[in-house]
């Protein structure tokens, strides 16, 4: 239950609901999140240090760059969800 908390808490901000859709497609650095979604790298910076803590998200460094993946495999089954019913 809990678990199921954290994941709609993310869900329900439009930043991390976003960040979430680019990362259903794969790793994405900040960069690449920052210029599609169109938010300052602060901002998204920010949200997804959040979703690290909620345990959504995980990160690795490659050089100067910071790679973002879903770390949960529920929220990816929750995204195509999504994603099928805005289909309709």
């Amino acid at each position: 239950m809990r678990e199921d908390l954290r994941i709609f808490k993310a869900l329900s901000d439009e930043t991390r609901l976003n960040i979430l859709y680019m990362l259903y497609n794969g790793e994405r650095c900040v960069c690449e999140i920052v210029k599609n979604i169109d938010r300052s790298q602060s901002t998204v910076s920010s949200q997804l240090t959040k979703l690290e803590d909620m345990g959504i998200v995980e990160s690795r460094r490659s050089g100067r760059n910071v790679y973002y993946r879903l770390a949960n495999s529920r929220v990816k089954k929750i995204l195509k969800l999504m994603l099928e019913v805005d289909d309709v």
